[in-house]
């Protein structure tokens, strides 16, 4: 669902996760956004996923990047009081790996539970979000059995020790639409102007429209404990869950 530039930045997380250092050239300051890079690893945040943190090493100086901001172009946010480099400056740019890791790691798990619950259940997701190792989904679901925190524990973790391939590819937007249920949400957040889907597929399981950073198997989550399930009124039932 996202583009492979931010701007002038070109983003270097959307066709490898697994990249963590890179060289870069800093394009723009800007005292209130933050830093512009032309080529970056970090992901910005979207979709429930927070951006990633890290640093910028250049001419023997640290500046810790703390998130970002989304405008014209992608930003990087430094930590308040750590030197800036200047436009053109030549840098080394790295993520925190543990944390880069273990959102890729919840993020994945979070596909293989609305895969499950969506196939098991047929309930679409309504709203979500994630720490590393922590999150929430929710889904809409009138009728909720009375062991349905434990069947869907049961069969996530089924399909995670299952080791599917986690596959990510870039289509045009019709080729990616006609693909059924693509969309999980209840509502359709795709922009109206976006001409390619970025799809994560997990073979066999779930096939989405996301532009977040995923492993690339599903052995590679570890285990989803469902620790709580939530009645938020409506029909709209709330999972908890952390990966371990």
């Amino acid at each position: 669902m996202a583009t492979a530039h931010a701007g002038h930045t070109h983003r270097l997380d959307l066709a490898d996760a697994t990249v963590r250092e890179w060289d870069a050239t800093v394009i723009g300051v800007d005292p209130e956004q933050g830093i512009v890079l032309d080529r970056s690893a970090f992901y910005p945040g979207g979709g429930g996923q927070p951006p990633d943190h890290g640093v910028l090493l250049w001419g023997g100086v640290r500046t810790r990047i703390v998130g970002t901001r989304s405008g014209d172009e992608q930003y990087l946010v430094p930590v308040e009081g750590d030197p800036v480099p200047p436009a053109g400056t030549a840098v080394r740019g790295a993520l925190d790996d543990d944390r880069r890791t273990a959102l890729m790691r919840t993020h994945s798990g979070l596909h293989v539970l609305t895969g499950v619950v969506f196939r098991d259940f047929g309930a679409l997701v309504t709203g979500g979000n994630m720490e590393p190792l922590t999150a929430r989904m929710d889904f809409d679901l009138p009728e909720v059995p009375a062991d349905f925190k434990d069947r869907v524990a049961e069969a996530v973790n089924t399909e995670l020790a299952a080791d599917r391939p986690i596959q990510v590819r870039v289509l045009p937007r019709a080729e990616a639409m006609a693909i059924p249920d693509v969309i999980r949400t209840a509502t359709d957040l795709l922009p109206p102007d976006l001409a390619e889907v970025r799809i994560v597929d997990i073979v066999g399981l779930d096939t989405q429209a996301d532009g977040g950073t995923h492993v690339a198997s599903t052995a590679m989550v570890g285990r989803v404990e469902v620790v709580k399930m939530e009645n938020k009124g409506r029909g709209f039932r709330r999972l908890r869950v952390r990966i371990v």
